[in-house]
């Protein structure tokens, strides 16, 4: 998969676990690492917004494992994944 394929993949994908209880999210979310690790080197504002995406990833699935409220991390999530895809695109 390239670059632009992966940040829609991840982007579609914390849409659609934003919807499900955290138990079902929690793996939807889990898959989503090695996505936004990257790959291959890409320019520093594209390596940015995936970093950005990938941490905001990591900060719902802390929140979602420790039972704490996830509510405000889904949209900055869901904005620094839009990003990385605009720089992709």
């Amino acid at each position: 998969m390239n670059e632009s394929e992966n940040a829609a993949k991840v982007l579609d994908a914390l849409k659609a676990a934003e919807r499900e209880p955290a138990q079902k999210a929690l793996p939807m979310l889990n898959g989503l690492v090695g996505l936004a690790q990257g790959g291959l080197e890409q320019p520093l504002e594209v390596e940015e917004a995936r970093a950005d995406a990938f941490l905001a990833i990591c900060e719902i699935a802390k929140a979602l494992h420790r039972g704490m409220p996830a509510d405000d991390l889904w949209a900055s999530a869901i904005a620094a994944a839009e990003r990385w895809r605009a720089f992709v695109k």
